[in-house]
């Protein structure tokens, strides 16, 4: 803690982690450049498979002029994502994308940024996204307020899904290594018995992983 007057600042589980996460990125980072030679490594070969990965899937769902505008930013949040997701993985460790105060700011500035290069490129006309295709007149009213909550709504649901679903793969991993710990230490046959329930675990945790 650093305490000067009114200033006060801690170093919380979320910063701590946090800026782990950038160190391991940046670490990595450096390492696939193999130090600026030409001859590539195996984090070398890793990073350039992902990057080629993510870019064609930017190109392909946006188109290739608006992808290369937007893959940077991309791809920084998917390997941010990524690094945070992974070391949450890491036992007694802290997942900080299972943070809802983290998530919510995420989703909240990404779709306040959309909406904003909305308006900047197609001005009153973004509007038309509340708009469902060949929509009856009559209906109109109705759909375009559900469409309004709904877009709405994302600044929560795309946090919310974010971490729900790291806290609720974290909870369950948890209830299940108890259970098995648990049931391997009451005995020879349980402890082989227990072996199933290990590899079901472990199988799960590869999932986490993806």
């Amino acid at each position: 803690e650093v305490l000067g007057g009114n200033l006060h600042l801690s170093l919380t589980n979320i910063g701590f982690y946090l800026t782990l996460g950038f160190l391991i990125t940046l670490i990595l980072s450096l390492v696939a450049t193999n130090y600026n030679k030409l001859v590539s490594n195996n984090w070398s070969i890793a990073q350039e498979s992902l990057y080629v990965t993510i870019h064609n899937i930017v190109t392909n769902q946006i188109n290739a002029r608006n992808g290369q505008v937007y893959f940077p930013f991309i791809y920084t949040l998917f390997v941010f994502i990524l690094i945070n997701n992974l070391i949450g993985m890491i036992p007694y460790s802290f997942a900080s994308t299972g943070h809802f105060a983290l998530t919510f700011a995420l989703s909240f500035t990404i779709v306040l940024g959309a909406t904003i290069l909305g308006f900047q490129k197609h001005g009153l006309k973004f509007f038309s996204l509340l708009v469902p295709a060949g929509c009856p007149l009559g209906l109109l009213p109705l759909l375009i307020t559900i469409e309004f909550i709904s877009y709405l709504a994302r600044n929560v649901s795309l946090g919310l899904r974010l971490a729900a679903n790291i806290t609720a793969g974290h909870m369950l991993l948890s209830i299940l290594s108890g259970f098995v710990y648990n049931i391997m230490n009451s005995g020879i046959i349980f402890f082989v018995l227990g072996l199933i329930p290990l590899l079901f675990i472990i199988a799960f945790s590869g999932l986490e992983f993806a």
